[in-house]
């Protein structure tokens, strides 16, 4: 991981802010000066802008350090621990504040749903769970640890640029990020203490204490940046030098959630219709959240302040400015959190409302032939989550590959030519899906990837080249090997039929193991697969037997037949050599 290497969204984020500084800042600069020419604005707003920007690229390497060094077991926890709503709930908490990224949450949900691993109504439990763990962020901000800034920043660096093994420049990335955050924080609280003494920027202040207008600034500028958890950061700022006060402070954080939303909406255009359910419930969810806490507000101040440490030692201003931020971080986590444990209950009614109004579709689209289920773009900058629904898709193209070897069998036995027709047709579907893996691979291993993740980027690319093969098999010589027999009106024997049902079996049943072993890294079912070469190689040996055998006591009509029946044994063998294939890479090299 580089300190350089940023997100898209991220990169997006401060060239806006770097694009505002440099056109408003003149003009900015030249009118404030007018208006209130005691004041520093030249000094104030570089001072703003930079911070923010130091800000906002601290929350992104924090992020991205956090996915880095936890991205693969949270993968494995929420697949594995979502038996029920609440405990998906409780997952869906414990991995966004571990990830710090709710939007990764919920792709992985919709990957898992789509999977089948997970029912939406379990999803909607992660997706609730998953607003509270984005609160943590505040919570950490909350805390006054400015005085360590340049302290995390050194020791982070350090780590980061100099340390040889992988976790330990994770954890750098970690330390890093923090570092910046509280920069960026403490750059910002001093920049704007000047404004003590404007009144117009008091004045707007004291407004976003009017719940509404305070939402919608919130919401506003969420959507701009898209991280609630940034813009609820930099509210627990502007409270740390008491411009902010709790009434203010609960609004904007609450325009925060609904602000949010916008994210989950972008993310979910052109994905498939479990994306956009997840994208609807995520809307639903905060909306109505915050609509029900309109008339409650001042209820959620008062727990927000009985739970928060108070300063006895000080009054007016400087208690104030000392109290609110914990109070505001303390209210946006029980507002999440209330929100929760009132939905959780409705989550089956919220699954039925929400396949009602986005019914599955028949078709991705019209005319298209196939579209990847699971690859998705926002996981490119983890490289562990990445990875893994690239595993799912080329489990996907196995379970493709895995319909085509049944229906040539079908076809074979039925002597059914349009069903060969067919699974060469199917074939298409499958080199698009191959090349959709290898490009997806190719734009992960573009990304800076520890040992073991370059292990699983070069595994995959084999896996998804060997399961290519066998639809190649399939469709250029299987499936025309069977029209030649079914024109020309060749007809193996009855032993022969048998013994060529018989292996067709035998091997769909290996590739069917295979699979298994790539979707759970079952090394079992490998293992499995291997230990068939010699009922398989029995069996080919039966079919070679009887080939010669028949071949000494053929006519000169069924000798044509006959080269059929060996070409054919010949194409399911290699079959079996790439499903074999795709096994080893699954079990240990020890093995």
């Amino acid at each position: 991981m580089r300190v350089s290497s940023f997100s898209t969204p991220t990169r997006l984020r401060i060239y806006f802010i770097a694009l505002m500084a440099a056109v408003c800042f003149p003009f900015a600069v030249f009118a404030a000066d007018a208006l209130s020419p005691g004041l520093s604005w030249g000094g104030m707003t570089m001072g703003v802008f930079g911070g923010l920007a130091l800000f906002l690229l601290g929350m992104e390497q924090l992020t991205d350090g956090l996915k880095a060094a936890a991205g693969a077991r949270m993968q494995n926890i929420l697949a594995r621990l979502t038996s029920n709503r609440f405990s998906g709930a409780l997952v869906g908490a414990l991995v966004t504040a571990v990830i710090q990224s709710s939007s990764v949450t919920t792709v992985l949900v919709v990957g898992f749903v789509s999977a089948g691993l997970m029912t939406l109504s379990q999803s909607i439990g992660v997706i609730l769970g998953a607003n509270i763990g984005t609160t943590i962020t505040a919570q950490i901000v909350a805390f006054k640890v400015t005085k360590l800034a340049l302290a995390f920043v050194a020791v982070g660096f350090t780590m980061l640029f100099l340390g040889r093994q992988e976790k330990l420049k994770q954890y750098g990335a970690i330390l890093l990020g923090l570092g910046l955050i509280f920069f960026g924080m403490n750059v910002m609280s001093e920049s704007m203490y000047p404004l003590h003494s404007y009144q117009p920027f008091l004045t707007l202040m004291v407004r976003m204490e009017t719940p509404l207008f305070g939402i919608l600034v919130g919401g506003l500028f969420t959507a701009l940046v898209q991280s609630s958890s940034a813009v609820t950061g930099i509210v627990i700022v502007l409270a740390s030098q008491g411009f902010v006060s709790l009434p203010a402070g609960i609004a904007l954080a609450l325009g925060a959630n609904i602000g949010t939303c916008f994210t989950a909406v972008l993310a979910s255009l052109g994905k498939s219709c479990v994306a956009h359910r997840a994208a609807v419930i995520h809307v639903v969810f905060n909306v109505a959240g915050v609509l029900i806490w309109l008339a409650f507000l001042d209820l959620l101040a008062d727990w927000s302040r009985m739970i928060s440490p108070v300063q006895e030692h000080l009054h007016g201003f400087a208690k104030l400015a000392a109290e609110t931020p914990r109070q505001i971080a303390n209210a946006n986590t029980l507002f999440n959190l209330v929100n929760t444990v009132l939905f959780i209950g409705f989550t089956p009614l919220l699954a039925k409302f929400v396949t009602r109004i986005l019914p599955d579709r028949e078709k991705a689209a019209e005319g298209v032939i196939v579209t990847p289920k699971f690859l998705d773009d926002h996981l490119l900058d983890t490289p562990s989550l990445a990875l893994h629904v690239a595993r799912l898709e080329t489990c996907h193209l196995g379970d493709h590959i895995l319909g085509m070897l049944a229906q040539a069998r079908v076809a074979l036995e039925t002597r059914d030519e349009r069903i060969f027709r067919d699974v060469e047709k199917a074939d298409d579907a499958a080199d698009i899906l191959h090349a959709q893996i290898l490009i997806y691979l190719n734009r992960i291993g573009k990304r800076e990837l520890t040992r073991e993740q370059a292990e699983k980027f070069f595994q995959l690319s084999q896996i998804a080249d060997n399961l290519e093969r066998i639809g190649d098999v399939l469709e250029t010589d299987l499936s025309q090997i069977g029209r030649k027999m079914i024109t020309d009106n060749m007809q193996p024997s009855k032993t022969m039929r048998l013994i060529l049902s018989t292996l067709h079996e035998r091997v769909y049943q290996a590739l069917k193991s295979a699979i298994k072993a790539v979707q759970e890294n079952d090394q079992v079912a490998a293992q499995e697969v291997v230990a068939m070469r010699s009922e398989i190689n029995q069996r080919l040996e039966d079919a070679a037997r009887h080939q010669v055998e028949s071949l000494a006591q053929s006519e000169k009509e069924r000798l044509e037949t006959l080269q059929m029946e060996f070409e054919m044994t010949d194409k399911l063998k290699r079959i079996y050599s790439l499903t074999k294939r795709i096994a080893r890479i699954v079990l240990p090299k020890e093995v």
